[in-house]
């Protein structure tokens, strides 16, 4: 098994490279912060393309763990006063545009025949139906968008390898600097570190089968409704 890991520079893209080298699957690592062949940039088209060009081999999992929340004294908005249209473009930016092009330039370099997963990390606050306390506008919609962009990635993709897998991943509330702000009314219980979201992660992963592709998967296996 072959596995790629994009924003390997976070909290849970990191953990996710230590705990498949756990398991003996050295992950390929891309960040915006790293350099040479090894960075990427989602809000650069030309970076991403130039990463999947850098694989040497067809990965049978690539994961992207990125996503912006809040950002230089930028944060969720908490009413439709708060919204600022450079603040919600940049969300779309990185939450969904950025992924659904690493979609375009990875997913034809991963194997055609075979089970194989591109996993992206998105969010419950991204589920229209689960959506009753309102807030985070730019967030909620940038993350909608991205559920969006997976399903119908998964439909295309399934004409080209009909066991691959397309998949959002819900990795719950994760301390991280993402989430700190945010996780001081968060239950001990459901703020998970990094290692364990990893591990957990992988699980939902490991126990995907071709029928889930398209649709979005909470850290515990829980499918959530778009």
């Amino acid at each position: 098994m072959s596995a790629v890991v994009i924003g390997a520079s976070g909290g849970i893209g990191a953990a996710l490279v230590c705990a498949l080298a756990e398991e003996d699957v050295a992950a390929r690592s891309f960040a915006r912060s790293f350099a040479g062949a090894d960075h990427l940039d989602l809000e650069r088209e030309e970076t991403i393309a130039a990463a999947a060009a850098s694989l040497t081999g067809a990965p049978d999992l690539v994961v992207v763990a990125t996503g912006l929340l809040h950002h230089d004294g930028l944060v969720p908005e908490k009413s439709m006063a708060a919204l600022d249209a450079a603040w919600m473009a940049r969300q779309y930016a990185v939450n969904a545009i950025g992924p659904a092009l690493v979609a375009k330039h990875f997913l034809p370099r991963m194997p055609k025949t075979g089970r194989a997963v591109f996993a992206v990390l998105s969010a419950r606050v991204g589920s229209i139906g689960d959506n009753r306390l309102g807030g985070w506008y730019g967030y909620r919609a940038a993350k909608a968008a991205l559920n969006q962009l997976i399903r119908t990635l998964a439909i295309e993709d399934k004409r080209r390898n009909d066991r691959g897998i397309v998949v959002g991943l819900h990795p719950g509330t994760v301390d991280t600097d993402l989430s700190k702000p945010f996780s001081g009314n968060v239950r001990a219980d459901q703020l998970f570190a990094p290692d364990r979201a990893a591990v957990q992660l992988l699980d939902v992963i490991d126990g995907l089968k071709a029928p889930d592709s398209g649709k979005l998967f909470a850290w515990d296996g829980a499918e959530i409704t778009p």
